[in-house]
């Protein structure tokens, strides 16, 4: 990896000493590229828990009961990311003031963390860059199980990161490179999160990809589509996959099919469908394993990168692979390409979906009202289970969902204005959308209790 020389600014403090408390719970806000029209920016809002392409940002933890998550922080007053940590405590019901691990003197919320837990239950935390003009940092836990200080391991490069820990063998990390200006995809492993084995390149067609990623097991899948020459990100399209069952030292398609990397041609045998040809757009959302082991996808089709009607419809589709083909399906409509929610593929079979396509009180912009969504047939048929919130004044967006998600604390969103800079606040909800908690936005104690949304 490139390796840099920036003096350590990021740091929040010493290492092995506790790390900084904040006094609550505040999202970044952040926006890209305006498009001088009603709708101001391409994408924008609160964006503590964004990207999609980065991931897991919570992991639920048996061992201890807590659900330990990260998310992009700001400092008072002003945009300027901080990477924060904490957990939820299922026992209790409460959650800490935050950690400040890093600030990465940006407003860029792409730089967002993603994070792990070892076999040992250390907490490890990848603080992600945005191409190469800012240093990415590994971060390792003093204690297992324990948010209260954190070692740094490595400075480096690396883009929207997928840090998967494997039973017995260590991590695979899946992320992006940036080489000039095109956003190829790498892994890399690593038995002890220290010493890393060189990125080796698993995709670099055109200009680039976006990917989502999942394990379970032994197994780890990609799901990517594809920057096109010349116009790049803003014309991504097609739906390709692949996984792993050996740490990278093998890439298959769904089919068992092993592929050379890295591929290098939009026409591959790890392609699901070539949405190029229908000259649609492919956001990507979420990948999951039934319980059968076949990968199940969420993602989101449209007609151009611009807001507004008239790229419409937004169409959120699965595909679900059934043994012999990809199964794609209709599942609902949004108003925006940047509307992003997770799948659930559930124990008893459920199909569920937390994501704001109700379009809020700032429509046609990212985000909107969470809905609820369920399917009990495979995603041939869904059914509304409840709006869960109802906001008066700003946006809901990027609901996230813990690894292992405890039925308490299932999915881990933000709101924020979408026209203009705002504040950001925290909401959690539980698997059966009973309530919306908001996590406490000023503490005076070292813990606080969420409480109850009622709308704004």
């Amino acid at each position: 990896m490139m390796r840099f020389r920036f003096a350590l600014m990021a740091i929040a403090c010493a290492f092995g000493e506790d790390m900084p408390r904040d006094d609550g719970y505040r999202g970044i806000w952040y926006f890209n590229q305006p498009t001088n029209d009603q709708y101001v920016y391409k994408y924008s809002g609160g964006f503590a828990t964004y990207p999609q392409q980065q991931s897991p940002i919570a992991i639920y933890s048996a061992a201890v009961d807590k659900t330990f998550f990260v998310y992009g922080g700001t400092v008072t007053g002003k945009q300027e990311l901080l990477h924060m940590v904490s957990y939820f405590d299922h026992r209790t019901g409460m959650v800490p003031r935050p950690v400040i691990l890093a600030n990465k003197k940006t407003d860029d919320a792409h730089d967002n963390a993603v994070m792990s837990i070892d076999n040992n239950g250390y907490l490890w935390i990848f603080s992600n860059a945005h191409g190469v003009a800012r240093p990415a940092f590994i971060w390792r836990s003093d204690k297992p199980y324990s948010i209260d200080g954190f070692t740094l391991q490595r400075t480096t490069n690396f883009s929207y990161g997928h840090p998967w820990f494997i039973q017995g063998k260590g991590f695979l990390f899946l992320h992006t490179i940036y080489q000039q200006g095109k956003r190829n995809l790498f892994w890399t492993t690593s038995a002890d999160g220290k010493e890393w084995t060189e990125p080796t390149p698993l995709a670099r067609m055109e200009m680039g990809h976006y990917q989502i990623t999942a394990a379970r097991g032994n197994r780890v899948a990609t799901v990517f589509n594809v920057h096109p020459t010349p116009v790049g990100l803003n014309a991504r399209t097609n739906l390709y996959y692949l996984e792993t069952a050996d740490m990278g030292k093998t890439w298959k398609t769904v089919s068992g099919e092993a592929v050379k990397t890295p591929l290098t041609e939009m026409q591959s045998a790890a392609l699901v469908h070539d949405y190029a040809k229908e000259k649609l757009l492919v956001y990507l959302k979420n990948v999951e394993f039934d319980a059968g082991g076949n990968p199940v996808i969420l993602f989101l089709t449209s007609k151009g990168f611009e807001p507004g009607p008239k790229n419409g419809p937004y169409q959120w589709k699965t595909a679900r692979w059934t043994r012999k083909e990809w199964e794609i399906l209709d599942f609902t409509t949004s108003d925006h390409n940047y509307d992003y929610g997770p799948l659930y593929v559930e124990s008893d079979g459920t199909w569920r979906v937390i994501a704001p396509t109700a379009p809020g009180p700032q429509p046609f912009t990212t985000g909107g009202d969470m809905v609820m969504w369920t399917s009990i047939d495979q995603g041939r048929e869904w059914s509304k289970v409840k709006q869960l919130t109802r906001s008066k004044t700003v946006n809901h967006t990027y609901a996230k969902k813990p690894v292992n998600a405890k039925a308490d604390f299932y999915a881990l969103w933000a709101d924020g204005d979408t026209l203009k800079p705002s504040a950001s606040t925290l909401y959690f909800t539980d698997k059966a959308g009973s309530a919306v908690w908001r996590l406490p936005v000023k503490m005076t104690e070292a813990i606080g209790a969420p409480e109850i949304y009622t709308g704004k």
